[in-house]
């Protein structure tokens, strides 16, 4: 049997390193990391307790979405943030496109958006934490 630790990074690939680096650094506010000297160009990030986000650059990739409207059931990567209406208005503030399920049947109020290739992005609390 595995015995789990918790998730070490999640991997995204990108088309535009900059416009990348740019929501993932000054939108979502992650702290990019020093990434070992690859082929390749991307970009790590710290998330929180050692969790990695690794952006990987390859413009042909097939994992990127063509249809870039936002489904909670399209692949996605979930992030624990602190205070569910800072994040909203937020994002609001930055104009980034939301879709908003507050009362989600998970038990988590959650707020999905996606980075500028589409990568689909959940930011979500408890809901026992909103009534806080």
């Amino acid at each position: 049997m595995i015995t789990y630790k918790g998730i070490h990074h999640v991997s995204l690939t990108v088309t535009n390193l900059d416009q990348a680096k740019d929501f993932y650094s000054n939108i979502l506010g992650l702290k990019e990391i020093e990434r070992p000297a690859f082929d390749f160009p991307g970009a790590w990030y710290e998330v929180a307790n050692g969790q990695q986000l690794h952006l990987i650059v390859l413009p042909n990739s097939q994992t990127i979405r063509k249809d870039q409207s936002l489904n909670s059931r399209e692949g996605h990567f979930a992030i624990r943030v602190a205070n569910y209406t800072h994040t909203l208005d937020w994002l609001k503030l930055h104009q980034i496109e939301i879709l908003e399920k507050p009362k989600s049947v998970s038990g988590f109020a959650q707020i999905f958006c996606a980075d500028p290739d589409g990568n689909l992005i959940e930011l979500n609390v408890d809901q026992a934490d909103m009534k806080k």
